[in-house]
């Protein structure tokens, strides 16, 4: 599905549209009836996205001091992974 957005020149398409479908995706679909399959597919077409780390950080909610956010933060982006490092060498984690 097309739509023009306003003052652009081209026409807009959703990036959540499926895109068009060609003869070779037909021949290697999973083809199922009745919901047997009776054929699985050939190949994938998906991006293979990042590999998976084998230690994946964790989610937290943290409080920090306003002066101590502040100073993180106006370093720039990877602040994150700044104070990451920095509670890393704190608890002699790293070598």
């Amino acid at each position: 599905m097309s739509e023009k957005k306003s003052g652009l020149d081209e026409a807009w398409v959703d990036p959540d549209d499926a895109p068009e479908w060609k003869q070779e995706h037909f021949d290697s679909a999973r083809i199922s009836i009745g919901g047997v399959v009776t054929r699985e597919a050939t190949c994938t077409y998906m991006k293979p996205g990042r590999p998976r780390t084998p230690s994946p950080k964790k989610q937290v909610t943290l409080r920090l001091d306003e002066l101590v956010l502040e100073g993180f933060r106006a370093t720039g982006p990877g602040w994150q992974s700044r104070i990451n490092a920095e509670l890393r060498k704190a608890l002699k984690l790293d070598g």
